[in-house]
């Protein structure tokens, strides 16, 4: 029963942030990835959370393996309703669940692949489609490339592809395995990187490719035209103008280089590519114009990419005990959430930015789940309202569920 206790009660003094289990098994259930960029669970009038369903986590997914989307009813006790599937997932980022800006209380975008030819693709959902049955609005498919969702611009005018069969070989803990790669033996291709599709016409453009970012950054490694390259993290700013990533090579064997990890940006037409020398760590998440939240010399910091320089810090381990920890702004930019681990569990800590209050969440139970492709990130995802984020964990049971943090009012 410590998995129940840990997941329910609250830090001695620490009674403020309050948690409930939004999930319950035998299957588990999760939304993956992180809130960066605005990437919100909940629906655009609140009703209703996404999530994947599956019965499995003891190993990633094969081309085969189905996982369940699933909509969590708020209004319904949080009863779960299955609507679709997809073959395109992995236990860290999930399907890159995304809400469409533009029509947020009823579509979203999922990514997808086709059985035949195990080709990745992204789909439009409108779960209020014929009669509210729900069903495909539109498949992004492009047979030469077929990329996946990487981040959906907060102004719904597009979203950033990548190459997650790619990744899968690169980098397995972000891919889809044994998905189609047209780039099996390329170092650095001229027709892979970091591409825009736009949501309204559907009209796909590289804006970046590896060979451009291999000349950006040969002078970090002599040994950079046998690397293989891949890209994580495209993440879209809140005023949908500039994109930043991490150009990343050997990743998991240096036995063709040196680790290659170098931050850039670029704007959505791709212009401006800019490598940025000032590493900002963790999963980075964007907060109010040119400015991106990260880590630096174990601080949480604010990097400005315009100046091309840190601009203020929120603190170091006395206040984040691990500043590259998995982050989030809220919504409305008034508090962020940094999640480390203590042992077996995860704790959020919370800081309202304007008066530097504090609150530390109760542990989230996280078990063996600590490492490796299959682990269980902190992962926190804020709600609409900027009072609460849905975060993973390990419940009773021993599966895999959602569990809701609340502020208080």
């Amino acid at each position: 029963m410590l998995a129940l206790v840990v997941a329910t009660q609250p830090f001695a003094n620490e009674s403020a942030v309050r948690v409930a289990q939004l999930t319950h098994g035998p299957t588990h259930h999760f939304f993956g990835y992180i809130g960066q960029s605005k990437t919100i669970p909940w629906s655009g009038d609140g009703r209703y959370i996404l999530a994947l369903e599956t019965t499995f986590q003891e190993r990633m997914p094969k081309a085969g393996d189905a996982a369940n989307i699933c909509l969590i009813d708020t209004h319904n006790d949080n009863a779960v309703r299955v609507i679709e599937r997809t073959l395109a997932w992995n236990p860290q980022q999930g399907t890159m669940f995304y809400w469409h800006p533009g029509h947020p209380q009823t579509q979203f975008f999922f990514n997808d692949r086709d059985p035949r030819t195990n080709k990745v693709f992204t789909v439009l959902y409108d779960i209020a489609a014929d009669g509210g049955k729900g069903r495909r609005l539109r498949e992004f498919r492009y047979d030469d490339t077929p990329v996946g969702n990487g981040g959906v611009a907060p102004n719904g005018e597009f979203f950033t592809a990548i190459n997650y069969a790619r990744m899968a070989r690169l980098r397995p803990v972000t891919g889809y395995p044994d998905a189609w790669d047209w780039t099996v033996g390329v170092a650095a291709p001229k027709d892979d990187g970091i591409f825009r599709i736009d949501i309204a016409t559907g009209r796909k453009s590289l804006i970046v490719s590896f060979a451009d970012l291999r000349e950006a950054v040969r002078d970090l490694d002599p040994k950079i035209d046998s690397s293989q390259l891949f890209i994580n993290h495209t993440l879209n700013n809140r005023d949908s103008n500039l994109i930043y990533f991490f150009a990343r090579a050997n990743f998991e064997s240096q036995e063709l280089g040196a680790r290659t990890n170098s931050p850039f940006t670029v704007r959505p037409d791709g212009t401006g590519l800019t490598r940025h020398d000032t590493f900002i760590g963790g999963h980075p998440e964007w907060a109010i114009g040119t400015r991106i939240i990260g880590s630096a010399n174990r601080e949480q910091v604010v990097y400005d990419v315009e100046r091309k320089a840190i601009a203020e810090s929120w603190g170091g381990p006395e206040r984040f005990p691990n500043p590259e920890g998995d982050v989030a702004l809220s919504p409305d930019g008034k508090w962020f959430v940094n999640g480390h681990r203590e042992g077996e569990h995860h704790i959020y800590t919370f800081l309202q930015l304007e008066t530097k209050r504090v609150l530390k969440s109760p542990p989230i139970y996280l078990a063996k789940w600590n490492g490796g492709p299959l682990r269980l990130d902190p992962a926190p995802a804020w709600n609409r309202a900027s009072d609460a984020i849905v975060v993973p964990g390990i419940a009773a049971d021993g599966t895999r569920q959602m569990f809701v943090l609340r502020l208080p009012k």
